[in-house]
């Protein structure tokens, strides 16, 4: 199992949750990442993840206000790398999925789930419980977090929400076991 795809794994589960892709120039794909400044460590964690990934790229982070950043990271490659299209519209209306290399491998599973929770997922108590939960407007996205936490091994249950009159929003939370699963997929909300 490749380092190199464990950062891939990673920064797929992180760029579905909080990333876009943009060509502002014409020439090159920009990855953009928003992060929270309240968690220097993930900040820290996907730009390391980026630098390792791409070592010949720059990867940048850019204060937006006083509450978030921007981590930015262009490549050709994205497209590729995260099989959906910068000027197709946002992630939802393309529905973008998890990659089958990853739904398919528990390693590669936990690396993709840390970012997609450390982006769109929550750690929370709920009378006295602690749960995990993420969530997405995307169905397909969904459904493979779902896939993923089971294929190693815990037993999430998934919920659909009327968002609006077109929309849902999907939660997929982890009630059982929850400290359990923060340490096997390495979560530090922090």
């Amino acid at each position: 199992m490749s380092q190199k795809q464990k950062n891939l794994a990673y920064i797929i589960g992180v760029a579905i949750g909080d990333g876009n892709l943009s060509n502002p120039n014409g020439r090159a794909v920009r990855l953009r990442i928003t992060c929270d400044l309240s968690y220097p460590q993930i900040i820290v964690r996907i730009c390391s993840a980026l630098k390792r990934l791409l070592p010949n790229n720059k990867v940048s982070i850019i204060k937006r206000a006083k509450t978030y950043c921007d981590i930015s990271c262009y490549s050709n490659s994205w497209e590729t790398i995260l099989n959906w299209k910068a000027k197709n519209g946002p992630k939802h209306q393309q529905n973008i999925h998890i990659p089958n290399w990853i739904k398919n491998n528990k390693e590669y599973c936990k690396y993709c789930l840390r970012g997609l929770m450390e982006t769109d997922g929550s750690i929370y108590f709920d009378r006295k419980y602690k749960m995990v939960n993420f969530t997405s407007i995307i169905p397909q996205v969904a459904q493979d977090c779902t896939k993923m936490i089971k294929n190693i091994g815990f037993k999430p249950n998934i919920y659909q929400v009327k968002k609006n009159v077109k929309n849902y929003r999907y939660t997929v939370r982890i009630s059982s076991r929850v400290q359990e699963f923060i340490d096997c997929i390495g979560l530090e909300k922090n």
